[in-house]
This record gives C-alpha cells, structure tokens and sequence, in this order.
C-alpha cells in the first residue's frame, strides 16, 4: 500500500512537471514555460504579470512600452500578438471615453509572431489602421467600441473575416493554422488608449477564461505604463516647444561677422529645459554673442531660461562690457524667487580690429579656430556661476583670426555618462579641428557620432566667423583731440568722410550729431575719446568718453539757452542711445540713409 502510494505520488510528480515542461507545437519550435490554458496555479500567473511589470514600461517611451507589451506576451501568452493605439494617443493628446459610438482611428504600434507564424500579415507598423473594408464587423471593434474584451476560443469558418481585417489577412491566417484570438482594450485612468490581439495557432491549446482575465491584467498594466508615456512625452514636447519659442528666431545682420546658432533638444526627455543662446545687434558695428545653461531640466529651467535671456538682451544695450553685464545679470538672477543658478558666457566682436571681449560665469571655455582648422581653447577666467553671489569677472580680450571661427557650446554638447571633463574637452577639440568651416557651420559637432549612449541633455551650439566688411559697409574711427576744438576737428573729419562715401545729403545733420556729442563729453565725460561713423544698412555716429553718467534728455524752458540738443537729436535720427564701456561710455545715434532702407546696395 505504502510503496504503491509512494509510486503513485511519484507518478504524479512527473505528469506535473511534464506538464509544465516545454512542449512541441510546430515542427522545429518549442514553447517556454509560460501561463498557457489552466496549467498554471495562481501563484504562478502573480509570478508571470510581476515579471512584466519589470519587462514592460522600462522607458517613458510611447513605441518602446508597446514593442515591450508585445515581446513579453509572444510566445508566453500567444503566438503573435499586435497592439493598436489611438491616433490622438500617439501624438500625446488623451485618450477618449467608451461611448459605445464611433470608432477612433488607430494606429498600429508593435507586431511579434513566432516564426512559425512569419507570414501573417498584420497592420504595418507606423502606419493607420485602415478598417473600412471589414470596420463594422471586426472583433477589433467590437473591443474598442465597447471598451471590453473578446474571446473567440475555436475560430469558426466565418470568424476569420472578423479577426481579419483584409482578404489577404484572412488567407494568411487560415494557411497558418490561427486557430483561437482574443482582444483586450488598453484602459488607464477610465480612458481608451488602443487595444491588443493575441491568437495562437497549430498545436497550442485554445484560449479561454483564464487566458483572457490574464491578458486582461496584462493590458491593464502595460495601458498605465503607456499612458505615462504619453504624458511624459506631452511634457516634453510642451518644454521643447517653449524653449524655442524663447530661443531667437534668426541671427540678426551685424557688420564683418557671420553667426551659425544651433540648439538640440536632449534624446532624454529629462535633459531639456535650461540651455539659451542670443545674438544681439549692439551700436556701431558690435555684435554680442551669449551662451547660458540654467541647472535643472523641465518648465521650470525653460522659464527662467526665457527671463534671463530677456534680462541679458535688455542690459546688454545698456552696458556692451561682458564683464558688467554678468555682474548685473548675476544680480538679476539672485532676485527670480526659484533659487536657481546658471553658467553663462559672453563675447562682444568688434569689426574695427577684429576683437573679442569674453567674460564667463563658470561656463565651460570657448575655443577658437584658425583658417589652418588648429583649434585650441581660450584661458578665459572663470567667475562664479550667475546667482552665486560672488563677482567681479574677469574679462579677456583677443583678435579673432582671419578666416578663424569661435566657438561657442553649452556642456550638453560634450557631457557623457562616463568620461571626466578634460577628455570630453579633448573630445570636442580634436572633432572641431578635424571640421572643414563649412560642416563646423552647419553644426557638424552636433551630429558628430558619440561613444555613448546619445546625448542626455540639451546642447547649443553657436559658430562665430569674423569676415572683412562687405560691399557697401565702411567704418572709420579717430581720435579727437583734447586741445583745442575738437567739435571743429569733428565736423571737418565726418564732412570730409561723408563726401568720399557720396552722402554729402547727410552732412548738416551729422555735424549736428557730432557737435552735441563732443559738447556733452566736454562738459560731462572728461573729454571726448575716440569717434566712430559707420556706414552699414544705416548711418551711425558714435563718441567715446571717461564720464560716468548716461546722457538723458532735459526739459528745457522757453527761456534757456541750452539744453536742447539731444532733443534735437532724437527728432532728426532715427534712433539715439548710451550704454557703458569698460572705460566709461559711448554715446551714439542713428540715421537712415537714402536708397538704404530695404538693405544694403548692390
């Protein structure tokens, strides 16, 4: 009794192993261990969908959590198995409530089969669902209408053209052996995502309850997943749309420099947010150049990258020194309530001699190519990043090479997972030197390939090159007198300077410009310094002083003598200003030329 129990036991022990061994379906393939029919304990199926919430949703990424619903359910749960998404889904808008109504147009997302079942033809993927040849019989949607899922366990003859969507689909699936489908809706949150199909063919057991509550806890899981994603993706695409919008629209026109501005959104939704760049027209020919990155990632790093942007443009036309302009900017930083800091570094080209003006707030170095394509990084000093607190900054000036370039990048355009940050220095050098000037403008670093895995975080990229001045643009520059006349000295070298440019018209106002601001720099700034005439799109005046004071206009009465000259200035020009220098100021004002307005000559 004892040894035939004990055989019986044995026995029994074998048969359950058997049972949950593999076993032969097609010729040629076998099936995994997996919950197939009721073979498997309850236990045992908590064990399976705890494995898939580990196997599916290991990205915030919408194809990716549906390529992963559909790898981990073939061939454990199915043979194939194809999953469907809401169109609206798919481009990040929500999902819709079952109404029991109209059908939402789906598009197909991820496909897997066994090979046995290499030849059915589902959906392509990428592609919209096109149902309107079987659209209201199809079990497919039955499932989306209703929002519940179906189980056909022994496929009848007349059941494939409800499992099919086309003839030809059908046909496949019948020379396959497709035997047994089930679909199941994707819902999270209340609301329809897609669907899922599952069949199995030639020797695997039909589906039943079982299988179809399990799918059903399966599509409950991966919907969550996906509808994360969707909501991840939405955040993303709303940051990228607001960085540029907050980023310039074009590079403007500036005299003797050619800007190329690139910006790159992370591959990691994480990564965007901060990083900002801005080209700006200064007076007399400048242009300014400005890189940021602001710490932290999202709406937040995107919003205040806007308000320092807009900060640094407005200061920037008050005050063309770099060095001043990150102190006032590291000021203006400390007062945004959100406590954030960023890098930031500027430069200011001048054409008169091919200069630039650099000053940085801990931003990595710019570097600075020669027409050879030798590249080497300028030791600029490094302040303290803006909102830090600690100023002054250091600026450093240098000649920019003819036919050179300068470089300007946020750290995104080097940061890697696993290298420190003089090899991804040395990186980024060696690939600018290895550039011609025409893919080093077109943002070939960039582009260039990376040894990891894809760049984390946001990258900008700005190209700077200095040319000579072109057809039509003329700049002349000296330096006035201290003793003397020097309002006299000025009138005579802008007349003389006008009538060898042919716009004698432009004479009378001009030496009216140049009288008050010689008289001002007598009377205010300590003497005049040196003069500046400009001829580009317009015509621009500008005087150099010590004085400290910007020039305002005064509201003079009908009996004062004086007091009235800027007025004059402002109703004669087209445009006036001041902004401070590193040495004291410049005060400058604008006309329009005749026949200039629409641009340059040809």
């Amino acid at each position: 009794m004892n040894g035939g129990g004990g055989r019986a036991r044995r026995l029994t022990r074998r048969l359950a192993a058997q049972s949950g061994s593999s076993r032969l379906l097609h010729p040629g393939r076998t099936e995994p261990t997996g919950p197939r029919g009721d073979r498997f304990t309850t236990a045992a199926r908590m064990r399976w969908l705890n494995e898939a919430s580990t196997r599916i949703g290991t990205t915030l990424d919408l194809e990716r959590t549906a390529e992963e619903l559909a790898a981990f359910s073939v061939p454990r749960l199915a043979d194939a198995a194809a999953v469907d998404l809401l169109e609206s889904v798919f481009h990040g808008e929500e999902g819709e409530r079952v109404t029991g109504a109209a059908v939402p147009v789906t598009r197909a997302m991820a496909v897997r089969t066994i090979d046995a079942l290499a030849e059915l033809e589902p959906a392509p993927v990428g592609e919209v669902v096109n149902r309107l040849e079987r659209r209201e019989t199809l079990l497919t949607t039955e499932c989306l209408r209703n929002g519940r899922p179906v189980l056909v366990g022994r496929m009848t003859s007349r059941d494939y053209a409800r499992v099919a969507p086309t003839d030809s689909a059908e046909a496949a699936m019948r020379r396959q052996g497709v035997h047994s489908y089930m679909a199941v809706p994707l819902i999270a949150r209340g609301v329809l995502l897609g669907s899922a199909d599952f069949v199995r063919a030639g020797d695997s057991p039909p589906f039943n309850r079982a299988d179809l509550d399990l799918a059903g806890q399966l599509a409950s899981m991966a919907a969550v997943f996906m509808d994360n994603a969707r909501l991840y993706g939405r955040e993303r695409e709303h940051v990228v749309s607001l960085q540029r919008s907050l980023l310039p629209r074009a590079t403007p026109h500036t005299p003797g420099l050619r800007v190329h501005a690139h910006y790159a959104p992370a591959v990691d939704a994480h990564g965007v947010g901060g990083d900002w760049y801005d080209v700006v027209a200064l007076p007399s020919g400048r242009t300014a150049l400005v890189v940021g990155d602001v710490t932290g990632h999202g709406l937040p790093a995107a919003a205040t990258m806007g308000r320092l942007r807009t900060v640094a443009r407005t200061l920037m036309m008050l005050d063309i020194a770099p060095d001043r302009l990150l102190a006032r900017l590291d000021l203006a930083t400390r007062d945004l309530e959100d406590d954030q800091v960023a890098t930031c570094l500027c430069a200011v080209y001048d054409p008169a001699d091919s200069s630039y003006t650099i000053a940085s707030a801990g931003h990595p170095p710019p570097l600075l190519v020669d027409a050879g394509g030798t590249a080497r990084y300028l030791d600029v000093p490094v302040g303290a990043p803006l909102g830090a607190g600690v100023i002054p900054y250091d600026p450093l000036r240098v000649r920019g090479p003819v036919g050179g370039r300068l470089v300007l990048y946020t750290d995104g355009l080097i940061k890697t997972r696993t290298d420190d940050v003089d090899v991804q220095l040395e990186g980024l050098r060696a690939t600018v030197a290895a550039m011609a000037p025409e893919q080093l403008d077109s943002g070939g670093p960039l582009t260039s390939p990376r040894r990891d895995d894809g760049r984390f975080d946001e990258a900008v990229l700005l190209v700077a090159g200095g040319h000579e001045l072109g057809p039509g643009v003329r700049l002349r520059e000296w330096d006035l007198p201290t003793e003397g006349n020097p309002a006299s000295t000025a009138r005579k070298l802008v007349t003389e300077q006008l009538a060898r440019w042919e716009l004698s018209e432009l004479a009378d106002v001009t030496e009216l410009v140049v009288s008050e601001l010689v008289g001002n720099a007598l009377r205010y700034g300590g003497g005049p310094g040196r003069l500046r005439l400009l001829l580009d799109e317009r015509l621009q005046v500008e005087l150099a002083d010590t004085g400290p004071d910007l020039p305002q206009i005064q509201h003079a009465d009908v009996s004062d003598e004086g007091g009235r000259g800027l007025q004059l200035i402002n109703l004669l020009c087209r445009r006036w200003g001041s902004c401070r220098t590193a040495n004291g100021k410049i005060v400058w004002a604008e006309q329009n030329v005749p026949g200039r307005e629409g641009g340059l000559p040809l």
